[in-house]
């Protein structure tokens, strides 16, 4: 017998006009009731059926990109680069979570309502800890049953700069953006520079991208002896222009002779630089500061900023096509794009 909205009601311990609020979206419900009836759609396997119920073995010309904030450059780069490749054939539906676990596990529940054609889920993942929806590694179980689900419907998965393991094997195609690796090589230029007390405003600790950049740093600091005082000399925050100026100055109380500074991305390294100016530092003069993405806005920063350079509008259009099927998945079912270093004038020799 079918699973009824009934069902799924009686499971969470909700009324069934509650269940139907929650999948439909567009009504305020107290985040520890969405979860439950969320959960309880993932126990029972329940799909609703909507007004294509006749067309439920089929896929709809919807493709679900999620970001984490589209105001944001990088994000809002890869969905440019996504609903371009996709053309007038696909309707593309770009869904904000918002950094919002909750949101994330409710837009990917429409999505299979809907029989998205694909998904294209951009970002790092949450990881770690505990978040908004609960324990983080019940929101990655969460989230997997929900991929797991799409591909069983025929739903195209592809994750554009989140981490392989973050899905169920066999479910999704993966670009990975190298942040490691590219950190590694930002934090190498800054030590051939002669800096020896090197700062670092890294992003929110529970998100696998933070985690890649500050190991990719740390191991270019321990490669060169330099790693005793990685933990004091580290802030972490938003990945916004407020938590680049605030970790600046945090930076610089806890140690005065900073020689450089690197943002977690250009966003941030943008706010470290108007911190610097208040405190009447020169860039690179007295500070270098470095960031990472290399979004539009850094080769006009004044001075121009040294970053690291992730392919976004062609990891988009490449994740656009895998979901498509119009080109062939990686080896593997993933991929590593390569990043590229960009020294450009706010780095410099460390003063004497």
């Amino acid at each position: 017998m079918a699973v009824t909205l009934a069902d799924v009601a009686a499971r969470a311990h909700v009324s069934a006009a509650t269940v139907s609020r929650v999948l439909s979206g567009n009504y305020p419900v107290a985040e520890d009731t969405r979860a439950r009836v969320l959960r309880a759609v993932d126990e029972l396997d329940y799909v609703v059926n909507g007004p294509a119920s006749a067309l439920a073995a089929a896929t709809s010309d919807l493709v679900g990109v999620l970001v984490n904030d589209v105001a944001d450059p990088f994000f809002g780069i890869i969905a440019s680069a996504v609903q371009s490749e996709l053309g007038a054939g696909k309707l593309p539906v770009v869904c904000n979570t918002g950094g919002s676990p909750e949101r994330e596990l409710t837009y990917l529940t429409l999505l299979l309502r809907q029989r998205a054609a694909a998904v294209v889920i951009t970002g790092s993942a949450v990881e770690g800890g505990t978040g908004e929806g609960g324990a983080d590694g019940e929101h990655a179980e969460a989230v997997a049953a929900r991929i797991r689900r799409l591909a069983a419907n025929g739903t195209r998965v592809v994750l554009c700069g989140r981490p392989a393991a973050f899905a169920p094997p066999g479910t999704a195609l993966t670009l990975e953006f190298d942040n490691t690796g590219g950190a590694r090589a930002l934090t190498e230029h800054l030590i051939a520079l002669g800096h020896r007390r090197i700062g670092y405003v890294a992003g929110p600790a529970d998100r696998t991208t933070t985690r890649h950049r500050l190991d990719g740093h740390r191991a270019a600091l321990a490669a060169h002896g330099l790693d005793g005082d990685a933990g004091r000399l580290t802030v972490h925050g938003p990945y916004d222009r407020g938590s680049g100026h605030a970790g600046a100055l945090e930076l610089l109380r806890r140690e005065p002779e900073l020689t450089a500074i690197v943002g977690a991305n250009d966003t941030v390294a943008l706010g470290v630089g108007a911190a610097l100016r208040e405190r009447g530092l020169s860039v690179p003069g007295d500070v270098s500061v470095a960031g990472f993405d290399d979004l539009p806005f850094s080769a006009d920063m004044l001075p121009s900023l040294t970053t690291v350079a992730l392919p976004l509008q062609e990891a988009g259009a490449r994740a656009a096509r895998l979901a498509l099927g119009l080109e062939a998945a990686p080896a593997g079912g993933a991929a590593v794009l390569p990043y590229e270093l960009r020294i450009r004038q706010s780095t410099g020799p460390r003063r004497s």
